[in-house]
């Protein structure tokens, strides 16, 4: 949670230099205002008759307070204001060191808690946070969600509080995911054992469980108490008759909304046509709800394919042959519909008044739980310098088709149990295509493991190519390349300040061709720094061709299977790589890396250097306030 206006109250002269401290650190955050308050005078301190006084006035005007002084002054100067953890500020306290800092009031809902960790990190000092459910390492259940506009629904004879009591207390718990966003993977990699995730509320055996939480845009009436959490995946396409009334209408839509059996919490954008920009109900019901209202022209509406309820009328009177399935559409990037087109009438609206309007429902492209593909980069080899998201999505995979030859086998050895593990090395393209669409149309998730960034040299343009085709989920996960390994390996920086600034990677041409002007003798013009893939075959061609541009001694390195257990790594000069490359005995895996930067040192970076000024410091050293 983001605070913008935050008090510190230092209670010492001691603790003024910790509120100064902690200011310049909170009011680098862009609409953070930070003040500090104290009995005394002081630079940049707000002299007050009363600190106590002055935090009960300001109490509700702002967003957090920090104590730096005795807990129990914090807590006596709150006291006669505390009110409801709903709207009270979050209240923190740090000793006049700077030891130990501890939420005092509104931990969650406040964001007292993340505040004194975020204050812990800053000073070096031992966050002391007390909360169950943060002690225990469990979800805090009353802002679970909310970083991406979830909200909380009760449900049920028990309060939010005695359920989260009950949750804190290892209660049977069923959790329910009807869709899929970061917060719900994390739910999925976090789950404690009390809890049994379910995909499917008519699974659910309730009998067995004493409290569900569900992340779902449904409406459900559970046999157990249960806290509904509402993503914001829903959008909704309208249309109406000119000048509908906006209260029957907002009525009405409500009771179809309901109707429907989804709620009106999870809706993240309502949409129409231009035309409709102005319509007065439309524009209440926004207003209302507190989300966007968004329209399209007539030829936005007229690109979506495919939508089921299509009107003769519609078209002749406005040129588009679908509105609310449309616009529904467009709002979520992907055309399907868990509610097709509806036509609807405001109850009790007077004969030949306006009170006909049409209303479609889709769900937000990628909140679906349904396929979903990941190319994902492997790193350069060694199984710790894969990405922390690349490892969550081998751990969670139902299948991971990897790349034997370039990817080691180990890096798969993350896979959960049942999990499918299959090498592509002896696969065509369609036998790998094949495999994963039928894991993908089972509604299943499918990891493709490449090496290092799949992005350089990675052959996955005709993969994409092919899920675009067939209307497929996927996204890619970046890695570690094997050029950045190289430079770590070999104690290198590749950009050296006034001597080489720039870095290629590249390959010679072989079996596949390269275009005339990236051949080797072109690019070696520049002499930078050269990190040169797939090439080590015909190492004799790359030597001849840099050596046009390049000294013959300039510094070179023959890197095998970089981060490996084998890792095999040769340093020499330019006019011996093909004779380095063939002391390796080796052809795959190889990176070549050419340039002046390899073992350079004695150049100084202007970015740490006194006499330059630049946007976070002056000349003189003296660090600039944002």
């Amino acid at each position: 949670m983001k605070h913008h206006a935050i008090t510190i109250a230092a209670l010492t002269g001691k603790g003024a230099a910790v509120a100064r401290n902690l200011r310049d650190y909170l009011s680098g955050e862009p609409g953070c205002r930070v003040e500090i308050i104290s009995a005394r005078e002081g630079e940049g301190l707000l002299k007050v008759p009363s600190i106590a006084g002055h935090v009960r006035q300001e109490f509700m005007n702002r967003d957090a307070f920090i104590f730096i002084g005795s807990l129990g002054i914090c807590v006596r100067a709150i006291a006669p204001v505390i009110g409801d953890k709903r709207c009270d500020p979050a209240v923190v306290n740090c000793d006049e060191n700077g030891l130990f800092v501890q939420p005092v009031l509104s931990g969650h809902r406040g964001g007292a808690n993340d505040l004194a960790l975020r204050l812990s990190r800053h000073l070096g000092a031992q966050p002391v946070v007390t909360t169950s459910s943060d002690v225990q390492g469990l979800w805090p259940l009353d802002i679970l969600g909310r970083q991406e506009g979830w909200s909380a629904e009760p449900w049920g004879s028990r309060s939010m509080t005695f359920m989260m009591a009950d949750y804190v207390n290892h209660a049977r718990t069923a959790l329910l995911l009807d869709v899929r966003d970061r917060v719900t993977e994390m739910l999925e990699r976090t789950k404690p054992g009390f809890v049994d995730i379910y995909y499917d509320y008519r699974t659910i055996p309730f009998d067995s469980y004493a409290l569900l939480l569900a992340v779902t845009h449904r409406r459900y009436e559970p046999p157990v108490p249960a806290v509904f959490y509402r993503p914001k995946v829903l959008c909704v396409g309208l249309g109406c008759e000119k000048n509908i009334d906006p209260p029957g209408f907002i009525d009405a839509f409500a009771a179809e909304f309901l109707q429907l059996g989804l709620s009106p919490l999870s809706i993240r954008s309502l949409g129409s046509i231009d035309l409709k920009a102005a319509e007065p109900a439309f524009v209440e019901l926004s207003g209302k709800l507190q989300i966007p209202f968004r329209c399209f022209s007539a030829e936005d509406l007229s690109r979506v394919d495919g939508a089921p309820n299509p009107s003769e009328t519609v078209m002749r009177k406005i040129g588009v042959p679908s509105v609310a399935e449309a616009a529904s559409a467009l709002l979520a990037g992907s055309s399907g519909w868990i509610a097709e087109k509806r036509k609807c009438a405001i109850p009790g609206a007077a004969a030949g008044s306006p009170r006909f309007f049409t209303m479609a429902v889709s769900l937000a492209a990628g909140a679906a739980r349904e396929g979903l593909i990941a190319i994902v980069g492997a790193g350069p080899g060694d199984p710790e310098l894969i990405t922390l998201r690349g490892r969550r999505f081998l751990e969670k995979a139902d299948l991971i088709l990897y790349a034997g030859s370039l990817v080691p086998e180990k890096l798969t050895h993350a896979a959960r149990p049942g999990a499918l593990v299959r090498s592509s090395a002896g696969m065509a393209l369609e036998e790998q295509l094949e495999l994963m669409n039928r894991f993908y149309r089972s509604g299943r998730f499918v990891v493709r493991l490449h090496t290092g960034d799949p992005s350089i040299y990675g052959a996955i343009q005709e993969q994409m190519a092919w899920f675009e085709e067939h209307d497929m989920r996927y996204e890619i996960v970046p890695g570690v390349s094997s050029f950045q390994a190289a430079a770590a390996a070999l104690h290198a920086e590749f950009t050296i300040p006034e001597t080489v600034q720039t870095i290629i990677l590249t390959r010679a041409a072989g079996r596949t061709p390269v275009p005339e002007k990236e051949r080797l003798s072109e690019l070696a013009r520049s002499q930078s720094t050269m990190c040169i893939y797939l090439s080590a075959a015909i190492a004799a061609s790359v030597q001849d061709e840099l050596l046009r541009h390049y000294a013959p001694d300039t510094p070179v390195a023959v890197c095998y299977r970089l981060t490996w257990d084998d890792e095999h790594i040769l340093r020499g000069e330019l006019f011996r790589l093909a004779e380095l490359v063939g002391m390796t005995g080796k052809s795959n895996t190889v990176l070549l890396v050419v340039g002046a930067a390899l073992g350079a040192r004695g150049k100084r970076s202007k970015l740490y250097d006194p006499a330059f000024a630049h946007g976070f410091r002056d000349s003189a050293g003296e660090a600039v306030r944002a």
